[in-house]
């Protein structure tokens, strides 16, 4: 009479590709993670050089700086310059993220 059961080697083999497979989605997991936070401090820095790049559509001067709370992490350079056409500037916003950069520039009647 044969006894009912699983072997030894069969939970052996059973455990190793549970295990790959939990290696593999833990890996996806953390690479969408890694990608959504990237997307996020991307967002945030367009967004926050929108913000600096209607300031100086108003009163156009170089500058550079950190961001107040809570965007700390965030700093940014300005600056302006002379276009070839007579009367226009251009204003360039470059936001920084540790190894994330956001670039505007934009061209303005003064």
């Amino acid at each position: 009479m044969r006894n009912k059961g699983f072997t030894l080697l069969e939970v052996l083999i059973a455990l190793a590709i549970l295990s790959s497979l939990l290696i593999t989605l833990i890996y996806t997991v953390n690479y969408q993670l890694g990608l959504v936070e990237r997307q996020e401090t991307i967002t945030v820095a367009t967004l926050l050089a929108k913000s600096k790049m209607a300031d100086l559509e108003k009163d156009p001067a170089g500058s550079k700086g950190e961001f107040d709370a809570p965007h700390e992490q965030y700093s940014y350079e300005t600056f302006v310059k002379a276009s070839p056409y007579i009367g226009v500037s251009e204003i360039i916003v470059v936001v920084k993220a540790g190894n994330e950069e956001v670039k505007l520039n934009e061209f303005i009647v003064q």
